[in-house]
């Protein structure tokens, strides 16, 4: 199998798109977008007689100081999981480069269905995915992306969708529309408006969002490209919930999802969600990917209440392999991953109570 780097957007995503397994995160967009936030991006494309078999966008990151680095080919590589010929070709490839270049570890975390449910989980021969395990990948302790999500099946009418919902999350989608709730479409000038409802959802929620620059220069890239749609839930004409839908190819994604407190007895959430739902349909969309879902379906998960929303829109839990990672030198594997968390997090204690914190 060949192996080259493609460095036009147009090609790299038409191949990509005829790939299984291909997602957003693998798009020529989010390559670029990362770029200018201190990674290297490069696109490697596999292919046999001229066939494409394989894409992977292959993200680095350079260590200061040390002429190490790490690798990250988010939710990928894309290609056949199956072909075992393949994903061994691939997989070599992918091995191969992180030794070249002094990589500590390259990560993959491709949308592959898990056999089993466990955490960490336990599939075939041993710990781990059989045809990683085997090849000396090890299941990763960062999972950078969440492992697992809900589908939604788009393919229904929109009557069908509607009657295969849980009667709550019907009843409250039909609630927001007679309290006055609206959604609109969003545009770049909402973005500030969003982020700061997403800082608010932070708060809220207890989870740490990086700065506006960094959402203005995702959320308005991928809607340049016609990758991303911002919609907005409103009520007694203020904003009161909102998301950015990602899409490529046939699948839908909800990545980014905000709220505020203002209005929430009107159940905006709900209305914003089912506009969403018809919008990734009426593009063509044939699956509504939630983003997300607890590691272990008991209550005691911190995404269980998450999870049941979605349920409520007749989504299906989907578990996955999650994140694996190839670490060419034992040693620098565990400095990265165990021995230097623990330091920093010493030297963030002493720094709290020196300054009194």
């Amino acid at each position: 199998m060949n192996v080259r780097s493609v460095d036009d957007r147009d090609e790299w995503n038409s191949l990509l798109a005829s790939l299984s397994t291909s997602h957003v995160l693998q798009t020529w967009e989010w390559g670029q977008f990362k770029g200018r936030w201190g990674w290297s991006p490069r696109y490697l494309l596999f292919e046999d007689n001229d066939r494409p078999r394989a894409a992977a966008l292959l993200l680095r990151r350079t260590l200061p100081r040390l002429g190490l680095g790490v690798l990250y080919a988010p939710k990928g590589p894309a290609l056949d999981y199956t072909d075992a010929a393949c994903l061994e070709a691939v997989l070599a490839e992918l091995e191969s480069i992180a030794q070249r270049e002094r990589a500590i570890f390259v990560k993959i975390d491709p949308d592959v269905p898990a056999p089993a449910l466990h955490s960490p989980p336990f599939y075939g021969e041993g710990s781990g995915w059989g045809p990683l395990t085997r090849r000396g990948w090890r299941f990763s302790s960062e999972q950078i992306q969440f492992r697992n999500t809900v589908l939604l099946d788009l393919t229904p009418t929109e009557e069908e969708l509607l009657a295969a919902m849980k009667p709550k999350t019907r009843y409250n989608i039909r609630l927001a529309s007679k309290k006055g709730v609206a959604v609109r479409r969003g545009e770049s000038g909402d973005i500030e408006q969003l982020y700061a409802m997403y800082a608010e959802t932070a708060q809220r929620d207890g989870f740490i969002i990086r700065p506006l620059d960094y959402y203005r220069d995702a959320w308005s890239s991928f809607m340049a490209a016609g990758l991303a749609q911002p919609l907005i839930a409103e009520a007694a004409g203020e904003p009161v919930a909102g998301l950015i839908l990602f899409h490529f190819g046939a699948r839908a994604w909800y990545v980014y999802g905000m709220s505020r407190d203002l209005h929430r007895d009107r159940m905006p959430s709900y209305l914003l969600q089912w506009e969403a739902i018809r919008w990734a349909k009426a593009h063509g969309c044939t699956i509504y990917d939630w983003w997300g879902a607890p590691d272990e379906l008991t209550e005691s998960d911190p995404m269980w209440g998450v999870y049941r929303f979605k349920e409520g829109f007749g989504g299906r839990f989907a578990p996955h392999i999650g994140a694996y990672d190839f670490a060419p030198s034992k040693l620098w594997y565990w400095v990265y991953t165990g021995a230097m968390p623990r330091v920093l997090a010493l030297m963030r204690r002493r720094h709290r109570r020196n300054v009194g914190l």
